[in-house]
C-alpha cells in the first residue's frame, strides 16, 4: 500500500487531512501527524511512530511536510530511517491542499518520477495572486 503521511508545526496536517477528508472521502492511506506547540522532537517522534504503526516494510510512503528542514520532517526522516523506511519515501516540503490531493488521487497511477514532477507542478501552479476585476465607472452623470 502506498501511505500519504502529512507532517507540520500545529494543526496544519490533521487540519490538512479534514480538508482531503471532505475532497477525497475518509481514507486509511493518509495519515497526519502535527507537532503540537510546547512538545519536543523526541515527543514528536513517539506521536510519529504511533501514526505509522500500519505502515509494513513493503508499503510506500509519501511523505509531505510543511517546511523543508522544519523539526517535524527532520525528525520524520529519522524515524523512518531508523525503521528501514526511507528507501520507500518520497519525501516533498512546502505542502498545500493541492499537493496533497494530488498526491491521494494519483498515488497510485504513475511512477515515482512522474509522480514528484507532476505533484510538485500542480502545487506550484495552484499558487497565483488572485484579482478581482473592478468595472470601469461610467463618468456620464
Amino acid at each position: 500500500m502506498k501511505y500519504v503521511v502529512l507532517v507540520s508545526h500545529g494543526d496544519f496536517a490533521t487540519g490538512l487531512k479534514t480538508s482531503l477528508d471532505m475532497l477525497a472521502g475518509k481514507r486509511d492511506d493518509v495519515i497526519a501527524v502535527g507537532l503540537p506547540d510546547g512538545k519536543t522532537a523526541d515527543e514528536f517522534a513517539l506521536m510519529f511512530k504511533e501514526g505509522i504503526q500500519a505502515v509494513t516494510a513493503d508499503d510506500e510512503i509519501i511523505l509531505l511536510a510543511d517546511i523543508v528542514g522544519g523539526s517535524p520532517l527532520t525528525t520524520s526522516l529519522n524515524v523512518l530511517a531508523d525503521a528501514g523506511k526511507l528507501a520507500n519515501t518520497i519525501t516533498i516540503g512546502g505542502m498545500n491542499l493541492p499537493l496533497a490531493l494530488t498526491s491521494v488521487l494519483m498515488k497510485d497511477s504513475l511512477d515515482k518520477e512522474t509522480f514528484t514532477a507532476t505533484v510538485v507542478s500542480e502545487a506550484k501552479e495552484a499558487l497565483q495572486e488572485f484579482k478581482l476585476e473592478q468595472p470601469e465607472e461610467d463618468d456620464e452623470i
